[in-house]
């Protein structure tokens, strides 16, 4: 009997990769590897309806969407995904249409974060055989650094402790997870805003057919179109704020007036179904994988959704992580290149993700600083966007992800 064993429960089991977490990152992996026949477990510490109904992302990157399609789970995103080729920013009472579709060729896909998860979840389950373990308790990462790593958990039936030995382990179970908090070297570089957003769903229809940014001197606004029926808005506030600070009238009045431009029609007023304060921060760890442990999607990295990057860095780190597993266990020289150079490859991406973050924060929030010289520079920012090619064009590859190399 192992010291993680009890008494009384069963032999523990083996299998090649234990995937902790089933959001976009964990369930990408799981589906790489049963495509490719790996074993694996996937571990969840909610329910499979908590899962497939949070509210997150909704912004998904072309070159995401291809990668996804040339691992057969891009079927319903590409039948039923909205595609955006346009963004608008409103400021000194002026709108000002950036068409990057029109610039570049290029598009993103508009797919709401539950949608993609349930696609993947589904195709894990009932079309390759994965196996995931919902509402899961005290999961426990051993031995990561050595050649037999192993999971623990409370199975939430029987109350004992269960076992997973494996091979690798693939840690997808976010910000507050275990296997972040397991990885035995490396550094978290942090950086704090000092602003919050208030984070709004709204059962509406956007007004517009494009991501819109109201930069204004009280507070940046934005709204991100989710569906035809609903409507993902933000307002500045203050750090730490109270969501109940912000009942309906006031919401709707601020998204007025920091949306509000010459001709602009005005949002569309709905209930309110969500409502929560976002501290503006982002952090990276690095390197993002200790021995047997390799860590993506939030787990690794955090990157304020002031860009919408988020889960698109997550899958990115999936299709690295899935690909160099399946290259270390299933071809005969059990080739690790790709293992071992996987959190380099990822973190060029990342950190440019996270340097384009912070350029887009001093745009939208230095007006609100009450600080002239910030104002001053927020909004040349904004006009050489419109009056230089060079500077529409840089800014086109980074917010649409399409450098050669990074």
């Amino acid at each position: 009997m192992t010291p993680l064993q009890h008494p009384n429960s069963p032999a523990p089991e083996r299998v090649s990769v234990v995937v902790v977490g089933a959001g976009p990152a964990g369930l990408t992996v799981g589906n790489i590897l049963r495509r490719a026949g790996v074993d694996c477990v996937v571990l969840e510490t909610e329910t499979r309806e908590f899962i497939q109904g949070r509210q997150r992302a909704g912004v998904i990157e072309e070159w995401a969407v291809r990668a996804l399609q040339e691992r057969g789970l891009a079927g319903n995103l590409l039948s039923r995904a909205e595609r955006h080729t346009a963004c608008e920013f409103r400021f000194e009472g002026r709108r000002q249409r950036f068409s990057y579709g029109e610039l570049t060729g290029r598009h993103h896909f508009i797919y709401p974060q539950p949608m993609l998860v349930t696609d993947l979840l589904r195709e894990y389950t009932d079309v390759r055989g994965g196996t995931v373990r919902f509402d899961v308790r005290d999961v426990r990462v051993h031995d990561v650094d050595t050649d037999r790593p192993s999971v623990s958990y409370l199975c939430p039936r029987s109350g004992r402790r269960e076992v997973v030995h494996c091979d690798f382990i693939a840690g997808c179970d976010g910000a507050r997870g275990v296997t972040r908090k397991a990885l035995a070297a490396g550094r978290t570089a942090r950086h704090d805003y000092g602003i919050g957003w208030l984070s709004l769903l709204a059962e509406a229809p956007p007004s517009s057919d494009c991501v819109l940014f109201g930069i204004h001197q009280d507070g940046f606004a934005g709204q991100m179109p989710r569906s035809p029926e609903v409507t993902r808005y933000y307002l500045q506030c203050p750090p730490g704020d109270d969501p109940e600070n912000w009942p309906h009238d006031r919401v709707w009045a601020e998204l007025r007036r920091r949306l509000a431009a010459d001709g602009a029609p005005e949002p569309v007023e709905g209930r309110l179904i969500e409502k929560r304060v976002l501290d503006m921060h982002d952090y990276v760890v690095e390197p993002m994988a200790s021995g047997r442990l390799f860590l993506a999607g939030d787990a690794a990295h955090l990157v304020a959704p002031i860009a919408a990057k988020g889960m698109n860095l997550a899958l990115h780190d999936a299709f690295l992580l899935g690909d160099a597993l399946v290259a270390r266990l299933q071809r005969e020289d059990g080739d690790d290149s790709a293992l071992a150079g996987y959190s380099e490859a990822c973190l060029r991406r990342v950190w440019d993700y996270q340097e384009f973050s912070q350029w887009l924060s001093e745009v939208y929030h230095g007006p609100a600083a009450g600080e002239p010289f910030r104002t001053g520079t927020a909004l040349a920012r904004l006009r050489r966007l419109f009056a230089s090619p060079v500077a529409a064009a840089a800014f086109a590859e980074q917010y649409l992800g399409t450098a050669e190399r990074y």
